[in-house]
């Protein structure tokens, strides 16, 4: 389970708060994902559980989802501070 030091912090990267930011952050991510498949080619065991780590926690709507946004999670408060998003 070498190759899940590799895979497990991808999880733990943030969301940018600016939702103009959110289809660059994914589109990242998952050419950071793709790339890293194909040149590690980690274990069976541990992309299955890289997998079913992502499945929860977009299934579960935490708002750390990297795919998508949940339409039921709330924007965090700082969202709507003019000086982060913009006008």
């Amino acid at each position: 389970m070498y190759c899940l030091q590799w895979l497990l912090p991808v999880l733990l990267i943030p969301k940018p708060l600016n939702p103009a930011l959110w289809f660059n952050h994914s589109m990242f991510m998952g050419f950071y994902l793709l790339s890293f498949l194909l040149e590690r080619k980690p274990c069976t065991i541990c992309a299955l559980v890289f997998l079913a780590a992502l499945f929860l926690i977009c299934y579960s709507c935490w708002g750390n989802c990297f795919l998508y946004h949940c339409q039921d999670a709330a924007l965090p408060a700082a969202a709507h501070d003019p000086a982060i998003v913009g006008t």
